[in-house]
């Protein structure tokens, strides 16, 4: 495997750090996808073609969180959203279909006007969630008929690794993104999936913390993954 190293830029999510990443080299292994796995192992994750992991000169705040599927419990509250959005009904998909993006091009343009990703067009759509050795799989989520939510996910070996999720941003107070943790954390139990990995933690960050609520969870620090249980 051969890695690089990017040079410093903003940091998205601590405006006062300079981040850095450590971004996967070779792309010919007619294998990557099961290395990926291995790499997701250590703390990376990808975004389009892009594997990458922070590799911050002076900040450690980005951890890499996942789920161990057969520890974890739902909390009081996260049954209280399935119970609020119990006529919401999903299903998997492996076919991407162009109602997503329609969706997608709302929530951006609605929820994420002072973000990278906006304004919403297809081509950066493309870029940011798809790459030629793993296609994803797609959760749908609808509610008497009409889609409300999609959670882009990459299935693998032993887990799934949540990619991105957008919703119908006039459903903000329902809490969909945790009913989509949710559904696949189930999902990955039947399909007998070990891990569910959520993408990187960071506490200074309130717009990431969600991802904290889940218990128990693991987190990649410098000497592995550490289990967290409250």
């Amino acid at each position: 495997m051969k890695f690089g190293i990017t040079g410093t830029f903003d940091c998205s999510y601590l405006p006062e750090e300079k981040e850095r990443l450590l971004v996967f080299a070779s792309y010919q292994d007619p294998d990557l996808k099961s290395q990926y796995e291995v790499m997701l192992a250590h703390g990376f994750r990808r975004s389009g073609e892009q594997i990458y992991r922070p590799n911050c000169p002076a900040c450690e705040a980005c951890q890499s969180i996942r789920i161990p599927v057969i520890k974890f419990q739902a909390s009081r509250s996260q049954k209280r959203v399935l119970a609020r959005n119990r006529q919401v009904k999903s299903q998997v998909s492996r076919q991407h279909k162009e109602e997503y993006y329609a969706l997608y091009e709302r929530y951006i343009n609605t929820r994420h006007t002072d973000g990278s990703m906006y304004p919403a067009n297809p081509e950066q759509y493309y870029q940011f969630l798809f790459s030629s050795w793993s296609q994803p799989i797609f959760f749908e989520f609808r509610e008497e008929g009409k889609l409300v939510m999609v959670a882009v996910t990459d299935e693998l070996d032993d887990a799934l690794s949540a990619l991105y999720t957008y919703f119908d941003p006039d459903l903000a107070h329902r809490s969909l993104g945790t009913l989509a943790i949710l559904t696949q954390i189930h999902k990955a139990f039947e399909w007998q999936k070990r891990y569910v990995y959520l993408g990187y933690q960071i506490d200074a960050c309130q717009k990431m913390n969600y991802k904290s609520k889940f218990l128990p969870h693991e987190r990649h620090f410098k000497d592995g993954w550490q289990l967290i249980t409250k």
